[in-house]
C-alpha cells in the first residue's frame, strides 16, 4: 500500500475513533487485515470496511475480545498458570523478549510435532538438552577426542534450534499465546486436543473459533504484534503483583464469630 494512501487511511481510523485509547492501536496498524479475497467466513463479524481490497478490521471488536483475553489471562498467571508463547514470523520476534522476563517458554522458530501431544518423550529431550549445557559449562567434555567434542557440539545446537525455548517447559501449559493460529495449525490442533485454551491474534484470513480468546488484529505488522504483547506483559506483570486468588471462608462471619466467643457456664444444669 502507497504510502500517502496508508496516511489518508490512518487519519479517516483516527476520525472514526477519537476516543485516546484508540490511537495507539491506530497508530500501530492493528486495523489492518489481509486482502479481502482471502478473508475467512467467520472473521466477516470483526471486520468494519475494506478499502483498497484490503480488509479493515473493527477496532471496536478488538477492544471488547482483548478485555476478555486479558481478564482470563490475568486468572490463570494469578493462580501460578504456566503460559506458552508462540510466534515464529520476524514480525513476532518480541514473544522471545516476554517469555523472557516472565520465565516462560517460547517457540519462536519453528513448532517441533508432539509438544504437547508427546510431552513425555520431549520433555526428557529437553531434560538432556540442559544437562548437555551444564556439561559443556563444565567442561566435562574435554576428555573426548577434537572429532566427538565436535559431534556433541553440532547435537547441542540441533537442540537448541529445536528445543532452546522450551527449557521452562517443565509441565503442559496452562494457556497457548499464539501470535497467528493460521501459521501454527499443528499447535492449535495439539491444544485443542488436550483442551488448554488458546489466546491468539488472529487476522482476517483465519478462523477465531478455532481458538479459545481470537483477538482480531492485523499479525503481519511488528508494531501491531508489539502492541498486543504490550497488553499481555502489562496483565501479567499485575497479575503477579496481585498474588494468588485469595479463596473465601464458605461459612458467614456470624458463623465464624460464634466459634471464637467463649462459652458462657460449663454447660452442667443445677
Amino acid at each position: 500500500m502507497p504510502d500517502n494512501t496508508e496516511e489518508k487511511t490512518i487519519n479517516k481510523q483516527t476520525d472514526f475513533y477519537p476516543d485516546e485509547r484508540f490511537k495507539e492501536m491506530v497508530e500501530a496498524g492493528v486495523f489492518y487485515g489481509r486482502k479481502k479475497s482471502k478473508t475467512h467466513p467467520r472473521m466477516r463479524q470483526y471486520i468494519l470496511s475494506t478499502r483498497n481490497n484490503i480488509e479493515i478490521i473493527n477496532l471496536n471488536k478488538t477492544v471488547e475480545y482483548l478485555e476478555t483475553a486479558l481478564a482470563f489471562l490475568k486468572e490463570k498467571i494469578r493462580n501460578g498458570g504456566l503460559a506458552l508463547f508462540i510466534g515464529t514470523e520476524p514480525a513476532a520476534a518480541g514473544v522471545k523478549d516476554i517469555a523472557a522476563e516472565f520465565n516462560f517458554p517460547v517457540v519462536a522458530t519453528r513448532w517441533l510435532g508432539g509438544t504437547l501431544t508427546n510431552f513425555q518423550i520431549i520433555s526428557k529431550r529437553i531434560e538432556y538438552l540442559k544437562k548437555l549445557r551444564n556439561d559443556l559449562a563444565a567442561g566435562a567434555f574435554e576428555k573426548y577426542t577434537k572429532k566427538e567434542r565436535l559431534m556433541i557440539e553440532q547435537e547441542l545446537k540441533r537442540l537448541i534450534e529445536l528445543l532452546g525455548g522450551l527449557e521452562n517447559l517443565t509441565a503442559l501449559p496452562d494457556v497457548l499465546i499464539i501470535i497467528d493460529p493460521v501459521l501454527h495449525t499443528t499447535a492449535v490442533r495439539e491444544a485443542r486436543r488436550l483442551h488448554i485454551p488458546i489466546i491468539a491474534m488472529v487476522n482476517t484470513d483465519g478462523n477465531p473459533e478455532l481458538v479459545d480468546y481470537p483477538v482480531p488484529a492485523n499479525t503481519k505488522a511488528r508494531l501491531s504484534i508489539n502492541w498486543f504483547l504490550g497488553k499481555v506483559r502489562d496483565t501479567i506483570k499485575e497479575a503477579k503483583a496481585l498474588g494468588p486468588i485469595q479463596i473465601q471462608n464458605a461459612e458467614s462471619p456470624a458463623v465464624e464469630n460464634q466459634k471464637t466467643q467463649p462459652v458462657e457456664g460449663n454447660g452442667e444444669s443445677n
